[in-house]
């Protein structure tokens, strides 16, 4: 129970003895360390004694933010492409996310060579391209409008009013033989 006074008063010693003498506990079932707190008592008994808490206002740690190079370098990668069509795997522990991949190949790029960030950026871009990932920037449509199928672009209405369009012809020209 939250809050019990029962823990401030007593002790577990004197709480056992009284439950044994109340018949709660038998004797058969009494702890085992009973009979030699009972034969070798400590000098003070052990108190319950609540610490004194002091209301002082405690001087406000600042604490300094933590950047890494790399994170401005995810940052414009997110910016830019976003988090992709998938969500991350986290389930495979050897999993590479394609930021990652990109970042990697940014500091490479920028441990080699005296490139300004922005054509950095171009050539990471360019370096993954040649390993076959392809980056799509944020918003783009995955697949060009040529080379959908035409069946994708046909709405219900459209299809509704040809059918509509058919039983109709149908019903006009019956079949006489």
């Amino acid at each position: 129970m939250a809050g019990s006074r029962l823990e401030r008063f007593g002790t577990v010693f004197t709480r056992v003895r009284d439950l044994m003498r109340s018949a709660v506990i038998k004797p058969i079932e009494k702890p085992i360390w009973y009979d030699v707190y009972e034969a070798f008592p400590p000098k003070r008994d052990p108190l319950h004694v609540k610490p004194h808490t002091r209301l002082v206002t405690k001087k406000q740690e600042t604490v300094s933010e933590i950047f890494y190079r790399e994170d401005e370098v995810r940052a414009k990668f997110y910016v830019k492409y976003g988090t992709g069509p998938r969500p991350l795997d986290l389930s495979k522990s050897n999993f590479v996310s394609t930021c990652q991949r990109f970042v990697d190949q940014f500091t490479e790029l920028k441990s080699h060579s005296e490139l300004q960030d922005s054509a950095l950026f171009e050539e990471a871009e360019k370096a993954l391209l040649k390993e076959g990932i392809v980056l799509r920037r944020k918003g783009a449509r995955p697949v060009a409008a040529e080379s959908r199928d035409p069946v994708l672009e046909l709405k219900l209405t459209d299809m509704l009013a040809e059918q509509q369009s058919v039983s109709a012809d149908s019903e006009e020209s019956p079949n006489t033989p």
